[in-house]
């Protein structure tokens, strides 16, 4: 995996279909202050598992992006695995509904589609 250099860093981007599901949740939380945060932890046989939840605390090394009036933070540690990423929101019906990460650092993943490298 390529890691770029810190000109090259960029955040992460929503669909609108994402955002408006994501504003959709924090509006439930009730706490408008939040954002989706998306990290990058070891897990997984791929060796690599994202981790998304929402988050009011944001720090000065943190990446935020904002899309539809929806903030994305990352952690300094995760950016460079996911810089330039997408993420989708998808309501599949009877299929399901569910958040979908297009990667472009991905070089790889795990046959369950869990994890990735």
């Amino acid at each position: 995996m390529t890691v770029p250099n810190a000109a090259q860093l960029q955040g992460v981007t929503l669909t609108s279909s994402a955002a408006a599901k994501v504003k959709e949740l924090i509006e439930a939380e009730g706490d408008g202050e939040m954002a989706l945060r998306l990290g990058v932890k070891r897990s997984g046989c791929s060796g690599y598992a994202y981790d998304m939840f929402f988050d009011s605390a944001i720090d000065a090394s943190d990446i935020v992006s904002e899309t539809d009036g929806v903030r994305v933070v990352v952690d300094a540690t995760s950016v460079s695995m996911v810089t330039g990423a997408v993420v989708d929101f998808k309501d599949d019906g009877l299929a399901g509904a569910g958040f979908a990460i297009e990667n472009p650092n991905v070089s790889g993943t795990c046959g369950c589609g869990q994890s990735f490298s």
